[in-house]
């Protein structure tokens, strides 16, 4: 073989190589139950979170600890509301009445996940108005470690759990 052959063969090998080398770092094995799971008791800490507010008469930490700060909020009747300062005169309004949260379907994927839940709401006895429920579906960010609500879509109805 000459020098000229050597280089070509060489060349060649090099090339075959790289063809056959991965181009990416190798994943991480995703385990989506455990990914769910821990999801669902995120976003249980936040559902908890805002019910004791509604308990406690507070908006505060349902606006600065619940939704981040651009989250969108449709409801019923279609008005939109956007953002935190939007939002914070609606709960300022509704803050009075009583409020659970039974999550109906969740998922994740990463760092971005969904969940239809039903919104249940009653009053103290002294309001005299009949409770209700929306089916709401809530949108979710996990940022540095924290998972907040961008948004919110809501009609009157019921999920059947």
């Amino acid at each position: 073989m000459t020098f000229r052959q050597s280089i070509g063969a060489t060349l060649l090998l090099l090339t075959l190589a790289a063809c056959n080398a991965p181009t990416s770092a190798p994943s991480v094995q995703r385990d989506p139950a455990a990914e769910l799971a821990a999801f669902k008791a995120a976003i249980r800490v936040k559902y908890d979170m805002k019910e004791q507010a509604f308990r406690d008469n507070d908006p505060e930490p349902i606006i600065t600890r619940f939704y981040s700060d651009s989250a969108i909020s449709t409801d019923n009747e279609g008005k939109t509301k956007i953002g935190r300062d939007e939002l914070r005169p609606v709960y300022e309004e509704v803050i009075g009445a009583f409020v659970e949260i039974e999550s109906f379907e969740s998922f994740v994927n990463g760092d971005a996940g969904w969940d239809w839940v039903n919104f249940h709401v009653s009053f103290p006895a002294e309001a005299n108005m009949e409770p209700f429920t929306f089916k709401m579906l809530f949108l979710w960010e996990n940022i540095a470690g924290e998972w907040w609500s961008h948004g919110e879509m809501y009609v009157l109805g019921e999920f059947d759990i």
